[in-house]
Formats: structure tokens, C-alpha cells, sequence
């Protein structure tokens, strides 16, 4: 199983980092003993910052559509991850530490790949720390969508059916500390929970 992570979905997520739009997808890889799906995360292990990007994760089926979704945290080291960026060197240090691929639980998906992002009848997500919202945006406001992810992926890369797919993040990314409270929550646009993460950080 491999985990296929997206880079600046949301245009106003490059846009806070100071980075420009891709116009294709672009991918990076973590590997699988990032996951960790309960609490409490263990922030104060990392040697680094730890900041928050809630993404919709899509697991992949037999015929490698969606077969279903979960909320999900792409844990990042900013600082080394900015360090590694002025280095151009790879992202290793800043995205694919002990515990980074925060996983909730998954919900069947039986929809085209399409309605996830439907203005209407589409997803959203929302992350509050310590009971303020941090992270608000439904999976309409994506630059680069699901669709065009798989697309671009299954173009060059090894898929196999059972891969996990993380689509990106919307703006308000931030750094999270000991004592915090996090609600991760994927759901429909008119509120009904599709997957939930609650998590003390220690």
C-alpha cells in the first residue's frame, strides 16, 4: 500500500506559503509507517514544529476510483521542510516523520469521483484547535480536483487498488502544540459527518 500525497490543491494554500500554483499535479510518497490513527499525537517527540493540513483521503478500489473517504492530517515539519526546499533536496525530513499520516475513519464512497466536489452536494472540510476553527473549505474550492489527481497519477505511477490518496489542503495551516485539541471533521456540504478525528496532542 502506498501513500500518494498531493501538493497545493487549494490555490490559497500555495498562496499563504508563498509558493506558486502547479498547473499539473504534483505528488510526493510517505510511507506506510507514518499512519497512525488514534491519539494522542505525540507532538512533543517530534524534534521539529508540527503543523497541521487536514486533507480528504480517498481509498482506492478494485478499479482504482474511490471506494471510500476519510478526514486525514499530512502532519508537516515546516521549518525542515523549508530547509530542505532551499537545499533542493527531497522532503523526506519534513513530511515523512513517526506518526505524520494522521488516517480517521473511512466511509464507502459510492459516488462519482466527480460529486466529491460538487458545489452542492460535495465535501468539506473543517479542523478547529482547542475549539477554534482553523481550517474551513469544501473540496470545491480545489485548483487541481480528485479527478485530476488520479488522472495525472495513474499516468506514470504504480497504483495498485488499497492506496491511499491525499488530496491536498486548504489554507490556514499552522503549527500545533502540547495541550492542543484538534477535531478533524470530513462531511457534506449540508453537515452530515462522514469521517471524524478527535486528538489531544502530548
Amino acid at each position: 500500500m502506498a501513500l500518494w500525497c498531493t501538493i497545493r490543491t487549494f490555490s490559497k494554500h500555495a498562496e499563504e506559503l508563498g509558493n506558486q500554483q502547479p498547473i499539473e499535479p504534483v505528488f510526493f510518497v510517505k510511507p506506510q509507517n507514518c499512519i497512525t490513527r488514534q491519539g494522542p499525537l505525540q507532538i512533543s517527540q517530534h524534534p521539529g514544529e508540527v503543523h497541521h493540513e487536514i486533507e480528504c483521503i480517498i481509498r482506492l478500489g478494485n478499479n482504482l476510483q474511490p471506494e471510500a473517504v476519510a478526514v486525514g492530517l499530512d502532519l508537516t515539519d515546516r521549518a525542515a521542510q523549508s530547509i530542505c526546499r532551499e537545499q533542493q533536496i527531497p522532503w523526506a525530513k519534513g513530511k515523512c516523520f513517526k506518526g505524520s499520516a494522521v488516517i480517521g475513519p473511512f466511509s464507502d464512497y459510492t459516488d462519482d469521483i466527480h460529486s466529491m466536489v460538487d458545489e452542492e452536494k460535495g465535501l468539506a472540510l473543517i479542523l478547529t484547535v482547542n475549539g477554534v476553527v482553523v481550517q474551513q473549505a469544501p473540496l470545491s474550492q480545489m485548483s487541481i480536483t480528485p479527478s485530476m489527481q488520479l488522472v495525472a497519477l495513474q499516468q506514470w505511477a504504480p497504483v495498485c487498488p488499497g492506496d491511499y490518496l491525499f488530496t491536498g489542503t486548504p489554507a490556514g495551516v499552522g503549527q500545533l502544540h502540547a495541550g492542543d485539541r484538534l477535531v478533524a471533521i470530513l462531511q457534506t456540504i449540508d453537515g452530515r459527518s462522514v469521517s471524524r478525528f478527535e486528538a489531544n496532542c502530548i
